[in-house]
């Protein structure tokens, strides 16, 4: 596996990495962090769509929206 990319190790490890950005929020709300923990359910928000536009065929670019972002760059 040294040799995988990025997307085949994000699509092996897909729910593991939701898990742990949604344990991630959990503790950010418990921390009275709403803002942060928005911030990490929208990663993982991203990361779902992403992953089930790409099985359905539809553009990676049509997931571009960053409104659901409440700390924009």
């Amino acid at each position: 596996m040294a040799d995988s990319s990025v997307r085949e190790l994000a699509e092996l490890y897909l729910g593991n990495l939701l898990y742990a950005l949604e344990r991630c929020a959990l503790s950010l709300e418990a921390e009275e962090k709403p803002l942060d923990a928005a911030f990490y359910r929208g990663i993982g928000r991203k990361l779902a769509d992403a992953h089930r536009m790409a099985r359905s065929g539809v553009p990676a670019a049509a997931v571009t929206d960053d409104s659901s972002d409440p700390h924009p760059r």
